[in-house]
């Protein structure tokens, strides 16, 4: 049985001078302990106790090409010698911001920036602008960062923020601290339901500037949409002179390197890409249409960020487009054989022990939940999982050697290799068994 006897003193540790005794809220939610890494390559973590760990969870999905990635981490080396950052241009601004023209289908042109959050703000900015309009319509479920002009209660074991005072038809906040006027500009409703959204836009088109959309529920349930749902979405928007900013802060560059509105044939005005374009460093952009960003170019809106552009974002973006689209993009194509295989086990090892569960899986994504369904393709479903069951599968499964999120939703990277998944699959086995066990 592995002990964290060193993560749970260098928490206590962190607790007498870091806020919460984590960086980033969710991280505390970890059971039995947040763990703290002594070193990680390839699909291997290491924490200071010593116990490794295959790595499905990959800092929260930038890790698109695992850890320690000895090009892409040559290419940074090579990006810091020449300095960090200048508050000046260069070349891999340039470099960068032409690339990402020719691989996502909607963009005529890009702006930087160093998270997704920001870029989810800069969008709905645009959008704003651009319209001469101020609501803005987002789903059940989705997620778009944490500023507090979108940021909803959202339901996750490791995001548990509570409504505060929300009054019955108000959007309820995601935290304590937002302003109680910052969401009176969200128009909140159930996504893959075609007719409450036709509805919604048609009774309020004068007033809305966005729709904003996952293109994937990723964060819950990995739900695809319907068919012709996202097609629906851009046809009422276009009528309406309403903007589509498809948030592919999780998808971009994970489902091909045009994302997911390039996989799935869909134009939007805007899209938002993170996480996996940076590989581990801060570094996000938004894409779209020319007419949206004369906006910018002739600065009636602003756009700001001290860092946005860095030397070193502008070259982990470039490695990892460069590493991602080697050989035709075929490692698209692995990490996708190697999620269906892990798909299909953990669907048989269902079978095999009896247990109620769904998997929802896209590319090398999916979210893997215990519940009484035989599908779940809407939010109102989803809701209905066993989250403590599965928080504690998470937690069995790290004293197996695989770490998961305890929400649910899985990564595969480019590294992780056949013999990953199936030693993984022995993992869940074994912790299956315990399940039934009540250990």
């Amino acid at each position: 049985m592995p002990t964290y006897d060193k993560s749970r003193a260098k928490l206590a540790e962190a607790k007498q001078v870091l806020a919460g005794g984590v960086a980033s809220t969710l991280r505390g939610s970890m059971k039995p302990t947040p763990l703290y890494v002594e070193s990680a390559s390839g699909v291997i973590v290491k924490d200071v106790d010593g116990n490794e760990y295959i790595d499905y969870q990959l800092a929260y999905g930038p890790l698109i090409l695992g850890h320690a990635h000895a090009g892409f981490n040559e290419r940074i080396a090579n990006a810091m010698a020449k300095g960090i950052t200048y508050g000046l241009q260069h070349d891999g601004e340039i470099e960068l911001a032409r690339r990402l023209t020719e691989v996502l289908p909607c963009a005529d042109k890009v702006v930087l920036s160093g998270s997704g959050t920001e870029a989810v703000m800069l969008a709905l900015r645009l959008s704003r602008a651009y319209t001469g309009k101020r609501k803005v319509v987002r789903f059940h479920g989705h997620y778009h960062g944490w500023s507090d002009s979108i940021f909803t209660s959202f339901p996750s074991p490791d995001m548990m923020q509570k409504a505060t005072s929300a009054a019955a038809d108000s959007v309820p906040p995601g935290t304590k601290g937002q302003s109680e006027l910052s969401l009176q500009d969200v128009i909140l409703l159930p996504w893959n339901e075609p007719e409450a959204l036709e509805a919604a836009l048609r009774a309020n088109a004068s007033d809305i500037a966005a729709v904003i959309s996952e293109p994937v529920m990723c964060n819950s349930g990995c739900i695809l949409p319907k068919p012709g749902y996202l097609e629906k979405i851009r046809e009422l928007t276009r009528e309406l002179g309403i903007v589509f900013i498809m948030d592919e802060v999780i998808t971009g560059f994970r489902l091909g390197a045009g994302g997911a509105h390039g996989r799935f044939g869909i134009t939007p005005d805007l899209v938002t890409v993170g996480k996996a374009l940076g590989g581990g460093i801060a570094v996000s952009a938004v894409g779209g249409s020319k007419e949206i960003f004369e906006l910018i170019d002739t600065e009636q809106v602003s756009h700001l960020g001290t860092l946005n552009g860095n030397g070193v974002a502008t070259a982990a973006g470039l490695a990892v487009l460069e590493l991602m689209t080697e050989n035709d993009g075929a490692v698209y194509g692995t990490m996708e054989d190697n999620a269906l295989k892990l798909v299909g086990g953990i669907r048989s090892l269902f079978a095999k022990h009896d247990i109620r569960g769904v998997v929802n899986q896209i590319g090398p994504v999916f979210h893997f939940m215990f519940i009484d369904e035989d599908e779940v393709n809407h939010f109102d479903t989803f809701q209905k999982r066993d989250s403590g069951k599965y928080a504690k599968f998470a937690q069995l499964m790290l004293e197996e050697g695989v770490l998961v999120r305890p929400n649910g939703l899985w990564y595969i990277s480019a590294v992780h290799e056949s013999s990953h998944i199936d030693a993984t699959l022995q993992a869940i086995d074994r912790v299956f068994v315990r399940l039934a066990e009540g250990n």
